[in-house]
C-alpha cells in the first residue's frame, strides 16, 4: 500500500466488458521527505487506478497495486493493477499531523 494525490481522471468509452462503469482516476504517489523526514513529496510519476470509493480530484487516497488490487470484492476478476482501497483522513509523521483533510489540520 502507499499514499497517492488524485491529480485527474481517465474517460474510455472502449474497454473491455469487464471496465464499463468502473471509474479511473489517475494519481500520483507521494513518499516521505528525504531530508526533513517531517513533510509528504510527490514522486514525480503518475498512474491509473481503480476508483470503487469515490476519491475526488486532489485527495489522499491509500493505493494497492499488482495482484492485491483484485482481491476486493469490487475488483474481484477485473483486469486492474491499481485500486482505491482507501480515503486519507490524516497522515502523522512522529507525532506531527503533515496532511489532514480538516482545514486546521
Amino acid at each position: 500500500m502507499f499514499l497517492a494525490r488524485v491529480t485527474g481522471s481517465v474517460v474510455a468509452t472502449q474497454k473491455v466488458a469487464s471496465m464499463t462503469g468502473q471509474k479511473l482516476l489517475i494519481v500520483e504517489p507521494y513518499r516521505i521527505d528525504d531530508k526533513s523526514r517531517d513533510r509528504l513529496v510527490p514522486t514525480g510519476r503518475t498512474f491509473v487506478v481503480v476508483d470503487t470509493l469515490g476519491a475526488g480530484i486532489d485527495e489522499m487516497v491509500l493505493i494497492c497495486q499488482g495482484s492485491s488490487a483484485r482481491l476486493t470484492p469490487e475488483t474481484d476478476k477485473l483486469p486492474i493493477d491499481a485500486v482505491v482501497i482507501g480515503l486519507v483522513d490524516t497522515v502523522d509523521l512522529r507525532g506531527q499531523v503533515v496532511y489532514s483533510t480538516r482545514s486546521d489540520g
